[in-house]
């Protein structure tokens, strides 16, 4: 939502200014440099990106326009869900822990928390770890390095999107010059023309360059560095399993263990520890 909210904010401050200079709003309205500079945008995005990846750029965009559905509720969910899945490891050994990491789909406790599992990632990361500990055989800083490693790989893939946009939009301006500069060599073809004729023909070629410049920095740069940001945050959330699942498997209580993935939270989203054993004190698995 803030996001659509700010592409209106840069809409009315650069055309509202415009407009009280006196500007007349109609000289702007130059669909063939617009073709010029989108069209040529998205083709180099085509050229430079893969199809999966540009997917997943696709999607993220989209995301980005609903807005993030990273919250502190969703951060209690997760809390909530390891500290089930910690109590039957407790309670009933890791093996008791079989039947809900290799079905989640099917699980009792999973099925409490749809707004965790629907990240499917985030799921992976979950249930895959769960099973190395079901298995066995593996130290607990054998187990945090192998997730460190996952989660490094997640943070590249993650960040990708955003690399694409910051460099389809850092070649935006130059793409504005190239549209400017073929409206220039209109306009040397009509320079013996009337002057009003030659004036139009100008403005028309530097409204290229002022539409390459605004969709660079206005839009597609602020939009890159939102990606970005995104990215990190849901990555704070695989380093919230991390650091509980360490935990766990160095035998420390549920609570604790939970504890310790809590820490690991933003302070925008971090439960404080007295919200957290709220609702956590009406949790049976």
């Amino acid at each position: 939502m803030f996001v659509i909210i700010g592409i209106v904010v840069v809409l009315a401050a650069v055309l509202g200014g415009f407009a009280i200079e006196g500007g007349p709003f109609l000289v702007l309205i130059q669909y063939a440099e617009f073709i010029i500079i989108v069209g040529a945008s998205i083709g180099a995005l085509l050229i430079s990106t893969p199809s999966k990846l540009l997917t997943k750029i696709i999607k993220k965009v989209t995301g980005a326009l609903k807005g993030s559905k990273i919250d502190q509720a969703l951060y209690l969910n997760l809390l909530k869900l390891m500290y089930e899945l910690f109590q039957v490891g407790q309670k009933d050994g890791v093996i008791g822990l079989e039947q809900h990491v290799e079905s989640p789909d099917k699980s009792k406790i999973f099925s409490k928390y749809p707004s965790v599992v629907s990240n499917k990632h985030l799921l992976h990361f979950l249930t895959d770890t769960m099973r190395l500990l079901i298995v066995g055989g593996a130290e607990p800083f054998d187990l945090e390095g192998l997730m460190d490693a996952d989660i490094e790989t997640h943070h590249q893939e993650g960040s990708k999107p955003g690399m694409i946009l910051q460099k389809i939009g850092d070649s935006m301006p130059g793409l504005g010059i190239v549209a400017a500069v073929l409206g220039i060599v209109i306009t040397m073809q009509a320079i013996d023309g009337p002057p009003a004729e030659i004036g139009h023909k100008v403005a028309a070629a530097l409204v290229g360059t002022f539409l390459g410049i605004l969709l660079s920095y206005g839009f597609v740069q602020p939009l890159a560095t939102n990606l970005d940001l995104a990215a990190e945050e849901e990555g704070r959330m695989f380093e919230a399993i991390k650091a509980g699942v360490v935990a766990f498997a160095k035998g420390m209580q549920p609570l604790i263990a939970v504890e310790f993935a809590r820490r690991t939270i933003f302070q925008d989203y971090r439960p404080t520890f007295q919200e957290m054993e709220k609702a956590l004190k009406g949790v049976k698995p």
